[in-house]
């Protein structure tokens, strides 16, 4: 393939095969390159995105031998140590994949097509970002076009000269270095970000069980009920299949789901006997306090606020968490009833929201199975077969049936977790 690598100088007429390059160097004498205006590789060390062009690995692909020698030298005599050469088509993408070079220069003209080996390079995830330079002896603009949009980081025109060969494998390298160096950048970005956000998110779980635990401790709990609850929550949801992103708020906010007891006067929360009527009905106002202590301010409770210091101004947009609305959205109706008897609405069937459903089962289980003021822990057997009969009025079947799937895990978690004495 008529191939070669000039100074700048043409060759004579009875020149030999291959413009009559022979051993000799094809690159300027060292006087010369020092006043070119190519850079050489040791001017090109330092600073960010630098490489070393000692150390690069160049893999010259072409399937005539004497090409291949005669690119090989010019990129050595400029300085280049690490270069490759293969003359294999058929397993040029092999090469590329174990090498893993820092440049590849590809002959077009070949039994498999450079421009199919350019193809399968840019379509594979691992080596899409290798620089890709095409040699070719046509002057077809198509093809020329074809290989840029394909992705060729550049395209060489045959015969080569060392003035142009030399900047554009230079060329390349600063992109690949640079590309390399963003790369990096952005993966200790993320690496930070998922440090923060784990931290964040311990902040959040922790003040979360603490909120909760306000509730808890006012009802003469010890504060591990609401853990528990935003565990069995958790297990319950994923079994029917809920989104990650879900199970994650609903664990998160089952916690949450008796915040209004901070509302409910002493008298009656930590009343020994069976509350009256009356007295129940001051209860049920838990719920919506729950579901209050979440809301939006109103506007005027908004102008207020706002006059107060930054923190206040912070708050004043906690209602927009996802967290939080979860959170409301479970106090207001983990008492609601599949047949329609609960409170505080008298939601029934598929209206309660799937959240409601799943803290309810979740909460009542606790109840029963943990010793309470007005009654002693139920075996876990008793639990179960009350949850199965209230399948269907109190509670939703599907979710009572998840329950019952994920019965090991749940019994882990109370084993974990259990109340101290």
């Amino acid at each position: 393939m008529n191939n070669i690598i000039t100074n700048g100088v043409s060759e004579p007429a009875n020149a030999p095969p291959f413009g009559g390059i022979v051993p000799a160097p094809v690159v300027a004498s060292q006087e010369a390159q020092r006043s070119s205006v190519v850079a050489t590789p040791a001017t090109l060390r330092g600073g960010p995105g630098s490489v070393d062009f000692e150390k690069a690995r160049l893999l010259i692909i072409d399937d005539e031998p004497i090409n291949v020698r005669i690119i090989e030298k010019a990129l050595r005599q400029a300085g280049y140590r690490q270069v490759i050469a293969h003359t294999d088509s058929d397993t040029a993408l092999e090469m590329i994949a174990s090498q893993r070079p820092d440049v590849v220069l590809c002959d077009v003209n070949m039994p498999v097509s450079g421009m199919e080996i350019l193809r399968r390079v840019v379509s594979d995830p691992v080596l899409v970002h290798t620089p890709m330079i095409m040699v070719t002896a046509s002057d077809d603009e198509s093809l020329r076009a074809q290989a840029l949009e394909l992705g060729a980081t550049d395209l060489l025109s045959k015969p080569l000269r060392s003035t142009e060969l030399l900047p554009r494998v230079r060329n390349a390298l600063l992109v690949k270095s640079h590309v390399a160096h963003l790369q990096s950048y952005s993966h200790e970005l993320e690496r930070q970000v998922r440090r923060r956000t784990a931290e964040v998110m311990a902040s959040r779980t922790e003040l979360i069980h603490c909120l909760a635990r306000l509730a808890e401790y006012r009802d003469n709990e010890t504060g591990r009920h609401v853990i528990r609850v935003g565990r069995y929550s958790g297990l319950l949801a994923r079994e029917l299949g809920l989104d990650e992103d879900t199970i994650e708020l609903i664990q998160h906010a089952a916690p949450l789901h008796d915040i209004g007891k901070i509302g409910i006067p002493d008298a009656i929360l930590l009343k020994d006997g069976k509350l009256t009527p009356e007295e129940f009905v001051i209860m049920q106002r838990h719920v919506a306090l729950g579901k209050g202590a979440f809301e939006p301010m109103s506007a005027h409770e908004m102008k207020a606020f706002r006059s107060h210091t930054i923190l206040g101004e912070m708050m004043v947009n906690v209602s927009s968490s996802p967290l939080l609305t979860m959170a409301a959205q479970i106090a207001l109706t983990h008492h609601e009833r599949w047949d329609g008897e609960g409170y505080p609405i008298g939601l029934s069937g598929e209206d309660i929201p799937l959240s409601g459903r799943i803290v309810a089962v979740a909460d009542v289980f606790d109840a029963l199975s943990n010793k309470r003021p007005y009654k002693p822990a139920f075996p876990v057997e008793k639990c179960f077969a009350i949850l199965d009969e209230e399948s269907g009025s109190h509670f939703d079947p599907q979710v009572v049936k998840a329950f019952k799937a994920v019965r090991e895990e749940i019994l882990k978690v109370r084993i974990a977790l259990a109340d101290i004495d």
